[in-house]
C-alpha cells in the first residue's frame, strides 16, 4: 500500500472521529467507545474501516451523513 493511501485512510479516519467528538460532546464516553469498538484497540486497530463511509468522490458531507447514521444506530440498536 502506497503511503498515499495511507494518509488518506488517516484523514478519512481523522475526520470521522473530530466529526463524532465535535457534534456529541455530552456523550463522548460513548463516543470514545464507539471508536475503540469499531477500529479496535491495539494491535487489533484497523484505521481502514473509516473508509466504509467515503465514496470514490470522497465527499466529506455524505461521508459525515453515513457516518452519522451509523454511530446513531449504534446508540440505538432498536430503531
Amino acid at each position: 500500500m502506497s503511503f498515499g493511501t495511507k494518509n488518506r485512510q488517516q484523514q478519512t479516519a481523522d475526520l470521522c472521529k473530530e466529526n463524532l467528538r465535535q457534534k456529541h460532546k455530552d456523550k463522548l464516553g460513548l463516543v470514545n467507545e464507539f471508536i475503540a469498538e469499531f477500529e479496535g484497540l491495539g494491535k487489533e486497530r484497523d484505521m481502514t474501516r473509516w473508509g466504509q463511509f467515503s465514496d470514490s468522490k470522497d465527499i466529506k458531507g455524505e461521508t459525515l451523513e453515513r457516518l452519522d447514521a451509523h454511530f446513531d444506530k449504534w446508540l440505538n440498536p432498536e430503531i
